[in-house]
């Protein structure tokens, strides 16, 4: 029996050796001198990861060229967004001893970090971009502001669980959805028996507990050995210094996805440039948002009065409410919460008539209102007795 086991394996090897795969390894134990065609030999289907949106970044660019024109916007884009492209399986799977099948979140968060979905899922947040600011927590070259974290990493949920390496490439229906693991919606939830909150938003609107917003993305180019000394402790974007005017992390304004559904959104980017070999003081060359979702998922983030009574998280805010005035700063903006010369790349704003239509204080909408109180009521902690 042990000879014939022997020679069981001895033909593995052999049979292994023939495709390549691990007669390369031996050679090579370094993975990353491995070259891709070696690995998608074998995973074909993970071929398509590397001219996907992960590597080719075709969203970045397009951002690029609207924002500073294709010339400069290729060279912005060159010198800004080239830092995170997937060139090669060993970018996510690791190297040498380290080489994973599933790759960690970690690995996953050298990508997606900063003002980018996946920091939040693990409660990390940027940081104001002054040096007096960097401090606490470091994580993936840059200090975080601790948040609270998505609930499902605290039960050890990892971005594999949901992500599939289809959705790495654009395949759809390959991200697992809210409804493929909470199959059952329980209706004695207030917000639950609502059928307009079912049918008409995204189950993420009403669950993300916070997201990082940024208002307000400065980028100057600095010229002379003074400026470049002023703007030295600022973050780089390629030859650019980047600061922001105005930084939250709480729950984020909400439009409508380009699956026509209530969806948070936020600024990708409000972007002013300050260039003086252009003549360029704060020029506006960019006012997007996006729909995204939060990894920021939690029980009861909201109450109803959290939308309905707050036209700002709709960019309708009114004048008479309005805090930050961008405009007497000297920006071309009247409001970072008004519609005006701002759009949806990915979906549209909230229609207004659709917002006044869900604020009328119908009977119904009393008496649901009534019963989300009761219920928080429920919950309560009793008053210490001390």
């Amino acid at each position: 029996m042990r000879w014939t086991t022997l020679f069981i394996v001895a033909c593995s090897l052999l049979a292994a050796d023939a495709t390549g795969h691990a007669a390369t390894a031996r050679a090579t134990p370094d993975h990353r001198a491995l070259r891709d065609t070696s690995c998608v030999r074998c995973h074909a289907a993970q071929r398509a990861v590397l001219t996907g949106a992960m590597a080719v970044r075709e969203g970045e660019r397009a951002f690029a060229h609207r924002a500073f024109g294709r010339r400069d916007g290729d060279a912005f884009f060159a010198g800004s967004c080239g830092g995170c492209h997937v060139k090669a399986c060993s970018d996510c799977h690791g190297t040498g001893k380290l080489f994973a099948a599933r790759p960690d979140d970690e690995a996953c968060m050298k990508c997606h970090r900063g003002y980018y979905v996946g920091w939040d899922y693990h409660g990390r947040a940027e940081r104001e971009d002054h040096e007096r600011y960097q401090r606490g927590a470091a994580a993936n070259g840059g200090r975080v502001l601790q948040m609270t974290p998505d609930v499902h990493q605290q039960r050890g949920m990892k971005c594999v669980s949901c992500h599939t390496v289809h959705s790495l490439h654009g395949g759809r229906g390959k991200v697992k959805g809210c409804a493929e693991c909470h199959t059952r919606i329980s209706k004695s939830i207030p917000e639950h028996a609502i059928t307009a909150h079912l049918d008409k938003m995204e189950c993420w609107t009403c669950h993300s507990a916070w997201a990082s917003q940024e208002y307000g993305t400065f980028l100057v180019r600095a010229r002379s050995a003074e400026q470049q000394m002023a703007f030295s402790a600022l973050p780089s974007w390629g030859d650019w210094k980047k600061s922001a005017y105005l930084r939250r992390q709480d729950a984020p304004p909400i439009g409508l996805n380009a699956r026509g559904k209530a969806s948070p959104i936020r600024p990708m980017y409000l972007l002013f440039a300050t260039d003086g070999r252009k003549g360029w003081e704060n020029r506006p060359l960019a006012a997007e948002w996006r729909a995204f979702v939060p990894h920021t998922t939690r029980r009861g983030t909201t109450t109803c009065s959290g939308c309905h009574d707050s036209p700002r998280r709709f960019l309708l805010e009114n004048d008479a409410d309005r805090i930050h005035r961008p405009d007497e700063d000297g920006l071309p903006m009247r409001s970072f919460w008004s519609r005006e010369g701002q759009s949806v790349a990915n979906g549209a704003f909230f229609p207004a008539d659709r917002h006044e239509a869900m604020n009328r204080k119908t009977p119904a909408y009393v008496r649901e209102h009534l019963k989300q109180w009761q219920e928080i009521l429920r919950h309560v902690e009793p008053s210490s007795s001390r």
